[in-house]
């Protein structure tokens, strides 16, 4: 049953990141500029990430790193990159809106952000691409073989 609950954690917040992520990538006018240029915490940092010739780059990674990562939690393969990486970029999401203690009007410390962050870790620690994925298969296939790719597999 565990298996089977992680299993479905997987999948929904593959589901979710996905979303967020290809509607992005499918609107040509989104930027991360709006979210990213009154941060309360960390502001010459997030300044530098919504500078000019940063900004492109940033905005390639938010996209295509949430829409990747989610197609990776639904299929359930490349698990520990994907969990440690979606964490990482939940805190990157939160420390921008954190109005320490306050990250939004109804939170304290905590908010979805760090929900994301903390069950995308849960999942790598329980090895949840273990059911209902394709791993049994990329682990037998020719990625295993590729020596970067293989020990993520």
């Amino acid at each position: 049953m565990q298996k089977n609950i992680g299993a479905l954690l997987r999948i929904a917040l593959g589901w979710l990141f996905f979303y967020a992520g290809i509607t992005k990538v499918l609107d040509a006018a989104w930027s991360p500029a709006g979210y990213l240029s009154a941060p309360k915490m960390f502001p010459e940092f997030y300044a530098f990430l919504i500078s000019p010739n940063i900004l492109p780059i940033t905005a390639f990674l938010s996209e295509w790193g949430l829409t990747l990562i989610g197609a990776v939690l639904i299929l359930g393969i490349f698990m520990k990159p994907a969990t440690v990486l979606g964490a990482a970029m939940m805190f990157l999401f939160y420390f921008p809106i954190l109005d320490f203690p306050y990250p939004n009007a109804h939170a304290y410390i905590v908010d979805e952000h760090i929900i994301y962050a903390l069950s995308l870790l849960l999942l790598g620690a329980l090895n949840a691409g273990s059911a209902w994925s394709l791993q049994k298969w990329a682990s037998r296939s020719f990625l295993s073989r590729i020596p970067v790719v293989g020990r993520w597999v």
